[in-house]
């Protein structure tokens, strides 16, 4: 059987006017409910604050809901998000999303992004009950999380670039095919992203409300072919190799790790960078968090990387990546060589 998924229902409203009654439990960050929590009244049977996103740790978070609780909040970014949609979804409990960024699409998917063995796998879980959007909230977030999820909709660039290289070369399968009318579509949500970037940067509601509704339009897309690939590619790819070489491990944001991938993406398949890399940075996303060090390391595995996690087809699959190569690709990206 065949399911294509359905977007949660958006509430667009201030936290202060959700009233909830259902015993509730609670997944957020302590920065996420120092900002939201004073706003909303939640008969709270537990909270965690989930701190990594191994699938066997959202597992036992699942295994350990009391039996009294009716309902999942998630306050905050994606990783809340998808712990909270993970444990609804095994407990058969509906889930509330509350995000105080518009950081991730993954507020919006069927989809959590879980972590085994150093790489990202999907798990179908079903969308979000609800996500309730209050623009206060949102719009005062830090400038470098607020808009972040942009680069959800920059990354079709390079990821229709994949999947047509995949295609070219005969490497997707009958159900992830290239479909011009598809690849289209999301050409023209990327294309308004470049539209919108130095609003979102400012923190700017019409902006915000702009890049709510191309994350809709993009992840109903997706929804419909029942696959990611004109949406993600060898830039999250690269993300998903790096996330566990940083200092900070799962802590650092995802669009600090995806935004640098897409200018390396970008330089890999000969594109111009320069419009790319100042739409990311009017954006609001960092691209000076990950060490130069680990930058090569991680494009000298990539080859092997997505070979042996059998991640779809990409450049990856083909491109020889020697040390000058490597340092050649940085210097396009406009990444920092030596550190």
């Amino acid at each position: 059987m065949e399911t294509i998924w359905h977007l949660p229902r958006i509430e667009i409203r201030e936290l202060k006017s959700v009233t909830e009654t259902r015993p509730t439990a609670l997944l957020t960050g302590a920065h996420s409910w120092d900002v939201a929590g004073k706003f909303l009244n939640l008969p709270l049977v537990i909270q965690a604050e989930p701190h990594k996103a191994d699938h066997d740790f959202f597992k036992t978070l699942a295994s350990d809901l009391p039996p009294q609780v009716e309902v999942i909040y998630a306050v905050g970014g994606g990783l809340a998000s998808d712990a909270a949609k993970y444990i609804g979804w095994v407990n058969k409990l509906p889930v509330v999303t509350v995000p105080t960024t518009l950081s991730v699409d993954g507020f919006f998917t069927a989809l959590v992004a879980v972590r085994e063995n150093n790489c990202v796998r999907y798990v179908t879980t079903g969308p979000a009950e609800s996500v309730i959007i209050d623009w206060d909230i949102i719009s005062s977030a830090p400038a470098h999380l607020r808009g972040t999820g942009i680069c959800e909709l920059l990354s079709i660039v390079t990821g229709l670039l994949d999947w047509r290289y995949a295609a070219e070369r005969n490497k997707t399968t009958q159900d992830t095919r290239f479909q011009p009318w598809a690849a289209g579509l999301a050409a023209g949500i990327a294309q308004q992203a470049f539209k919108i970037a130095q609003g979102v940067g400012q923190g700017k509601v019409e902006s915000l409300r702009n890049l709510l509704d191309l994350m809709c339009t993009e992840v109903a897309l997706t929804n419909q072919l029942n696959h990611n690939r004109p949406q993600e590619g060898s830039e999250q790819y690269f993300a998903y190799a790096i996330e566990g070489k940083t200092s900070s491990g799962y802590g650092i944001p995802y669009a600090d790790l995806v935004g640098p991938g897409i200018l390396i993406a970008a330089a890999l398949h000969g594109q111009d960078i320069a419009p790319i890399r100042d739409t990311i940075e009017s954006a609001g996303i960092r691209l000076d968090q990950l060490q130069p060090g680990d930058v090569r390391t991680t494009l000298q595995n990539m080859p092997s990387y997505v070979k042996e996690n059998d991640l779809p087809y990409s450049i990856f699959n083909e491109i020889s990546l020697t040390d000058d190569k490597i340092a050649d690709v940085m210097a396009k990206a406009g990444l920092d060589i030596h550190g």
